[in-house]
């Protein structure tokens, strides 16, 4: 009985350990400071990524095609500090799925980094494409 009971209580334990639980997405449920500052920064630097993708994505990748970009559709991966503790020259990387605009069909996929200084002057370091989508998808 004793062996019967561990047993029955080890496979329990086994299969609730392999167990997925309910999809814990990233994406915000409810409003919060963080979100609104976070929401402001991409609204301020949306009209510098989309002259940089312009140029990058047209006529390179598609000739028909001028990239998007929806704030949503922005991620931040990393901020840092160029000039120490309080400094306010600040860099930021974003991984970014510009849109064809009308039907917010991704275009592609970017890791674009931008030095935000004072002035303010917001300077493109780095973008890397790091994949093209099909357009338009099957």
């Amino acid at each position: 009985m004793k062996k019967m009971l561990i047993t029955f209580v080890l496979s329990l334990v086994f299969i609730t350990s392999f167990q997925s639980t309910a999809d814990t997405s990233s994406e915000p449920t409810q409003d919060s400071e963080e979100l609104r500052l976070h929401d402001m920064l991409m609204l301020m630097l949306t009209p510098h990524i989309e002259k940089d993708l312009r140029s990058y994505y047209n006529p390179k990748i598609f000739k028909d095609v001028s990239p998007f970009v929806t704030p949503w559709k922005i991620d931040l991966i990393e901020t840092k500090r160029k000039n120490g503790f309080r400094g306010f020259i600040i860099q930021i990387t974003f991984e970014i799925e510009p849109t064809d605009g009308g039907q917010y069909i991704s275009l592609g996929k970017d890791r674009m980094t931008y030095e935000i200084s004072p002035g303010p002057e917001v300077k493109l370091i780095n973008h890397t494409h790091l994949k093209t989508y099909k357009y338009p998808p099957e």
